[in-house]
């Protein structure tokens, strides 16, 4: 695809996808990406998701896992319920204002408990990912989840980051955990001002990530696995070089800071993913029940990951 065919392409899509590709690539006027961003909450993907919100504020009716949920009947973890929702309604652009108006935050409070020993929604629980979901969503929506931002502080682990399985025993950080943690510490920070010890220990977060060049073993110099260069959308929780690059590249622009040039051999491996037309390639996906699909088949060209590569090559280049 030209260039010009290539934004076409993007353009064509969801208002969900097409105001981020008018802000971000495109370069509309404000008026334009933020007309476009407001159609979420009253057509297609957005819409879609709204209308199936239970009447106690839930979505399938549970947490992180739908109400109806046997994982011995089940192949793959169901991405249709509360937290899931929320991460995607909030990654779209929706206004929390939409939310607001259906007290959401306050009922989940009183409804919604984590399968988790059966805490309180907004109160978090054990798991890094888990409670990364929940600080964005709850800043997101103006919820008091201060507690939650603080037990990322205490959890940090001794090599710079988190592990999901802290709570067995592990003293090393995941790739995983760790940027889920950063970006719900990131979207709190950005939707709240945050605090000085959540930013250390964003920051701190990310070094380790950095010192690895986002993709290889510290020990070895070895790629940490193949995982990383497999891209995805939903990212869900899964880690890659473009969902960790998309990451830095966010925070670089809350802090005010430039690239940092340990990120390029992750930069050039989403660089050498893009294909003859522009574009890049689903991979495959998490398996698992879905409300609707929200992109291409594995194997075939993808508008949302070709977005945020776009969107991140962009970066890097205007800013070195």
């Amino acid at each position: 695809m030209a260039d010009d065919a290539l934004l076409s392409w993007l353009l064509d899509s969801d208002p969900a996808l097409r105001w981020q590709v008018e802000r971000d690539l495109v370069h509309a006027p404000q008026e334009v990406w933020e007309a476009t961003r407001a159609r979420v909450a009253t057509e297609g993907f957005g819409k879609r998701l709204l209308d199936l919100q239970d009447a106690d504020g839930q979505w399938a009716g549970g947490a992180f896992f739908p109400a109806d949920f046997d994982p011995k009947e089940e192949h793959g973890q169901p991405w249709t319920a509360t937290t899931w929702t929320l991460n995607a309604l909030r990654e779209w652009g929706l206004d929390a204002q939409v939310l607001k108006g259906r007290r959401t935050a306050e009922l989940l409070a009183a409804h919604s408990r984590w399968e988790y020993d059966d805490l309180p929604y907004w109160g978090g629980e054990v798991d890094c990912c888990i409670n990364g979901y929940t600080v964005a969503n709850g800043g997101w929506l103006g919820v008091d989840v201060s507690g939650i931002v603080e037990w990322f502080v205490d959890h940090r682990l001794p090599d710079g980051g988190w592990n999901c399985e802290w709570i067995e025993g592990s003293r090393r950080s995941s790739f995983h955990s760790t940027l889920n943690s950063l970006k719900g510490l990131l979207a709190y920070e950005k939707a709240t001002g945050g605090a000085a010890a959540a930013r250390a220990a964003r920051l701190a977060g990310q070094e380790y990530l950095l010192e690895r060049r986002l993709f290889r073993r510290l020990s070895t110099g070895e790629p940490v696995g193949p995982w990383t260069t497999q891209f995805a959308y939903p990212f869900y929780w899964v880690y890659s070089v473009l969902n960790a690059a998309e990451y830095f590249r966010r925070a670089a622009l809350h802090d005010g800071v430039a690239p940092d040039p340990r990120m390029s051999e992750a930069i050039e491996l989403i660089r050498a993913a893009r294909q003859p037309d522009g574009t890049w390639l689903q991979g495959g996906r998490q398996p698992g029940r879905v409300w609707f699909e929200v992109d291409a088949p594995a194997g075939e060209p993808s508008t949302w990951l070709t977005l945020v590569a776009m969107r991140v090559l962009a970066w890097w280049d205007s800013e070195r």
